[in-house]
């Protein structure tokens, strides 16, 4: 029974492990569709979230189900319950790329962008993508060191939110109100998309520790 435990623990993680690869791509392809205009793949990432939110649903339900069968302790209970909040942060960073996919689509066959934010959505994605490397490792392996660098990981997101707020905020921005409004949201949805994957980050720490990261 131990065994049959075990590989059940093993699939949900491989489970978690395929959601942090979709969300990653499904941010990769929004940006691409943002900063081309092109509709179609849009499209294609708006259709993606549904499958990302069954895959939690289903994931969720498993979990449940081998709790209720096995009655877990300890570290064995520690690792179901953070998979519960660890898939709906996954789920929320599938959303934020759906977001920014319907900002695509809804400019098109404008490009949401101005020129002179394109190097910093460009950066954000960048980021973004490395952020959800280094999760993927961390679901994966357990790892713990990687765990904790992923919170300085994401300081780097923060900064270039607040390099686009500026931009913003300047006097120079002459894009207008609804431009500066996308802008905004897009900036937030990025930002939150590396909060998000520091909370996993955590949660893994504390699966494997038992202790949590103290707040910063």
């Amino acid at each position: 029974m131990r065994d049959i435990f075990h590989e059940e623990l093993e699939a949900i993680n491989e489970t978690l492990l395929r959601m942090s690869g979709l969300v990653k791509e499904a941010l990769s392809d929004a940006t691409k569709a943002l900063l081309t205009a092109d509709l179609q793949l849009a499209e294609k990432v708006i259709a993606a979230d549904d499958v990302i939110d069954q895959i939690q649903h289903d994931l969720d339900n498993r979990t449940i189900n081998l709790m209720a069968r096995q009655q877990p302790v300890a570290s064995d209970l520690r690792n179901l319950v953070s998979t519960l909040r660890m898939s709906a942060d996954l789920e929320r960073m599938g959303d934020l790329a759906h977001h920014v996919a319907k900002t695509a689509r809804m400019r098109f066959p404008s490009c949401a962008v101005p020129e002179v934010l394109t190097t910093i959505i460009v950066d954000m994605e960048k980021t973004a993508t490395a952020i959800g490397e280094k999760l993927s490792t961390v679901i994966q392996y357990k790892d713990v060191t990687r765990a904790l660098e992923l919170d300085k990981d994401d300081d780097a997101m923060d900064e270039l939110h607040r390099k686009l707020i500026a931009v913003l905020l300047s006097d120079d921005w002459s894009f207008g109100i609804e431009t500066a409004i996308d802008m905004t949201l897009l900036g937030r949805y990025y930002e939150r998309f590396g909060d998000h994957a520091v909370s996993i980050a955590n949660r893994v720490h504390f699966t494997v520790t038992g202790e949590y990261v103290p707040a910063e």
